[in-house]
């Protein structure tokens, strides 16, 4: 099991997607005042980014927090950019929205960006990361990328990939009950038993404090999985459509307010 004591010092917010009203309403009430700046990272979105980006400008406008800006980071906006890193290191708050997470990965890894994200999460304090669907998957240090219902539990049927790593030791996946995405999940732990597995439901998240456990917000589940301690694994079967096999593995269903301790992979409080 990977060392997750290290855990970022920054407030990170994870969210499965769909309606996101109340996330941005948690995320203003997390502000160290109204005034505070949020930058808002569409680079995941394909479809008018700009548009996104006014949309939760909008939501959050109505919620008494006026500075909200436009992060463009994509095929025509480097990351790298002086003036998108000074806002970024001046920034309270960056939202990741929603999208295609492989994108975050292709105009991200590598760059000056990342290396400031990182180091603002693992030691400041007083900022906060939050990332809905695409977005929170894009945060862990693997993300997956393909399978689909039954399909995904044979082998070669899940494509897990590195994330931007800013939440060690997890595998994260999103719109996870509405889409049926236990297996591809299940899948992706059994090959990395070293990853806590996490299943987001929609207009639900976890919400990490500094030197807390994650705690679930919203109406519906949260799901942890846990490989590391299983007695059994196979990935490869017999035969061509033999699928993955696990025995003993550790799961959670999470709820509004109760709480994951991400370094011992408990259920506390």
């Amino acid at each position: 099991m990977p060392d997750l004591s290290a855990a970022p010092r920054a407030t990170l917010a994870l969210y499965g997607g769909g309606a996101d009203e109340a996330l941005v309403a948690l995320l203003a009430g997390l502000l160290p005042h109204p005034g505070a700046p949020i930058e808002v990272l569409t680079t995941a979105s394909t479809a008018n980014p700009a548009r996104t980006a006014a949309s939760y400008a909008r939501s959050w406008e109505a919620r008494g927090c006026p500075n909200v800006g436009h992060l463009e980071v994509d095929e025509t906006h480097p990351a790298d950019a002086p003036a998108t890193l000074a806002r970024l290191r001046r920034a309270a708050l960056v939202f990741i929205s929603g999208g295609n997470q492989e994108r975050l990965t292709q105009f991200l890894l590598g760059t000056e960006f990342l290396a400031v994200l990182r180091e603002r999460c693992r030691a400041d304090e007083g900022f906060i990361l939050a990332g809905t669907s695409a977005g929170a998957a894009g945060l862990a240090e693997f993300m997956l990328v393909e399978g689909r219902g039954w399909r995904s539990l044979l082998p070669g049927g899940v494509a897990v990939v590195p994330g931007l790593g800013l939440l060690p030791g997890v595998v994260l996946d999103q719109h996870f009950a509405e889409r049926h995405r236990y297996p591809r999940l299940l899948h992706a732990v059994l090959a990395h038993p070293t990853c806590l597995g996490l299943g987001l439901s929609e207009e639900t998240g976890l919400l990490l404090r500094p030197g807390q456990p994650a705690e679930v917000f919203g109406d519906e589940v949260v799901f942890a999985f846990d490989a590391a301690t299983a007695q059994y694994i196979s990935l490869v079967g017999p035969g061509p459509r033999q699928p993955v096999s696990g025995h003993g593995l550790t799961t959670h269903l999470l709820v509004a307010g109760q709480r994951l301790d991400l370094a011992t992979r408990r259920v506390v409080g």
